[in-house]
């Protein structure tokens, strides 16, 4: 192989780690929201069709990815 080749292999090694960094962070963070709440957020959303706990959670979802991207930036 090319050393040029070898050398790009070698800089893709941090974008996984980081990558498997932020879903491990990401999921953590689902999971401990679900914990916090006094109440199945599962149930909730599907169950109860609670369309706003719906809307609430997606844009805790969409900030944490927001902050995990500019972090591992």
């Amino acid at each position: 192989m090319p050393d040029h080749v070898i050398h790009e292999l070698w800089e893709l090694i941090p974008t996984v780690i980081y990558f498997v960094v932020a879903i491990l962070l990401f999921g953590f963070s689902i999971w401990l929201m679900e914990v916090i709440c006094p109440f199945s957020i599962r149930k909730e959303i599907e169950e109860d069709q609670n369309t706003s706990l719906g809307v609430i959670m997606g844009s805790a979802i969409i900030g944490i990815a927001i902050v995990l991207a500019a972090v591992i930036k």
